[in-house]
């Protein structure tokens, strides 16, 4: 999918060791001993969040997907790839993964590792202010434009997206997450945002988002809950959707779960 050029007011950034542009748009990477990041540039714009109920109905869902307009007033750099081992291991000289594979996702990361991480990574590299996505920023750069169940369209298969389709007739679970851009990128040119590993985000799970419509929202609070996107290699179909969202405590860290990095 051809996008428009539309380059951010400070291009490229001073921490960018590299940039160009091909069919997906702007990207750019950042560079740390060797190991080479590649970012995204994810246009300004709106789009509805959630599902209509249909589309969520039949799922035990810890949170309400209620469908609501967003706008997002400013553009940002997305991640192509979750952070994998080899980024981790240069950034923290530790490895917490239970699934082994520099190239695979960084897994057993609590939302407090994945601060960690990012006030190391930030010292590292000068310029730099690296942080999670927001659940509105996550969802709209994971639908890349369409408004089906999934970036890929109405349905799925093992060979899009790295879910446990075991249960589902004639399905696949392949038990364990796979090497990170083993799959087809979506429309903007991300990998994986469906499966894999659900990825962290910055915002306080709030139950339900509301209807009405909103700029730039960041869910802010008490709770010590933080979201989660994107569903996993343990979750079947219904719990990979764009509009699918789960929550976990700052704390917890588990194989299934990992992050991507924003700026």
């Amino acid at each position: 999918m051809l996008r428009r050029s539309v380059a951010p007011v400070s291009f490229p950034p001073s921490w960018a060791s590299s940039w160009g542009e091909d069919a997906y748009g702007l990207w750019l990477t950042l560079s740390l001993n060797g190991i080479r990041q590649l970012f995204r540039w994810i246009r300004p714009g709106s789009f509805f969040m959630g599902a209509p109920a249909e589309e969520s109905a039949g799922y035990v869902l810890p949170g309400k997907e209620t469908q609501h307009e967003v706008i997002l007033s400013k553009g940002f750099w997305l991640a192509e790839t979750v952070v994998s081992q080899e980024l981790w291991q240069a950034v923290m000289k530790n490895n917490p993964s239970g699934f082994a594979g520099l190239q695979q996702p960084v897994e057993r990361v609590s939302w407090l590792n994945a601060q960690q991480f990012l006030r190391r990574l930030n010292a590292l590299i000068p310029g730099l202010s690296a942080r999670l996505p927001t659940e509105a920023e996550w969802e709209y750069a994971c639908r890349a434009g369409s408004v089906t169940p999934f970036s890929f369209g109405e349905e799925i298969t093992t060979e899009q997206v790295n879910y446990n389709a075991a249960e589902e007739e004639g399905g696949l679970c392949r038990r364990q997450t796979i090497e990170v851009k083993s799959l087809p990128a979506n429309a903007w040119g991300l990998y994986e945002m469906h499966g894999n590993v659900w990825e962290w985000c910055q915002d306080s799970w709030q139950d339900d988002l509301g209807n009405t419509s909103v700029i730039d929202p960041q869910a802010q609070g008490s709770r010590n809950l933080r979201v989660v996107k994107g569903g996993s290699w343990v979750c079947t179909a219904g719990y990979v959707r764009s509009a699918s969202r789960d929550r976990y405590y700052a704390e917890y860290n588990g194989s299934s779960i990992g992050f991507r990095l924003a700026v």
